[in-house]
């Protein structure tokens, strides 16, 4: 199968890197200095800090709270990597991508440097949109930098929430894992093959 596409807007986390367990040890880190149930955290992977923070603290609290878990989670990087074929699917599609996660950028900083992954052009974090997924707005934001219309893109997911705010964007969706509802879906990104050809990016499935 081979599709053509203006620009690829990866996911950070869990397409390009693998840090839920860094993610989980500073969310229950958090918790237990803050006093909060870490029972409480159940259901909220995958969401904004900003929005775990606002569930778990009072108002008042909601900025050094999230002050407090982005020292964590900068600090605590132990097991954050690369998974299989990511390097390879975003040094081919060159400057024709964006990276789009929930984090915010402070993090996102800290945990691309931790897995070793090059530094990306265009990136949109929590910090960016006022609403994270799933919505469109961080889709949407990342094709307009990139000058690329979002029907024309292709949303790498490995999400639910994820590919449900590519699709609001119109982007095609590319799911990463199992059991997912994407246009199309991989193992992992080692059996999808990027490259440039002129203006476009192609993608190429292994058989």
């Amino acid at each position: 199968m081979r599709l053509e596409f203006d620009a690829v807007l990866f996911d950070l986390d869990g397409t390009l890197i693998d840090s839920t367990a860094a993610v989980r040890r500073a969310w229950h880190r958090w918790a237990e200095e803050e006093g909060v149930d870490p029972a409480g955290l159940e259901g909220t992977e995958g969401k904004p800090a900003k929005d775990i923070v606002a569930l778990l603290l009072p108002p008042e609290r909601h900025e050094e709270g999230l002050a407090h878990y982005s020292h964590i989670a900068t600090h605590d990087l132990e097991g954050v990597v690369v998974l299989p074929g990511a390097l390879d699917a975003t040094s081919a599609a060159g400057a024709k991508k964006a990276i789009v996660t929930s984090c915010t950028r402070d993090v996102t900083a800290a945990r691309t440097a931790a897995a070793g992954l090059p530094v990306t052009d265009v990136v949109v974090t929590a910090d960016d949109v006022d609403h994270g997924k799933p919505a469109p707005a961080p889709y949407l934001s990342a094709a307009e930098q990139l000058g690329a219309d979002p029907r024309r893109c292709l949303a790498v997911e490995d999400t639910a929430s994820g590919l449900e705010s590519g699709r609001a964007a119109g982007c095609t969706t590319l799911g990463v894992g199992t059991g997912l509802d994407a246009d199309v879906v991989v193992p992992d990104l080692s059996h999808a093959r990027f490259e440039v050809d002129g203006d476009r990016v192609v993608l190429t499935l292994a058989e």
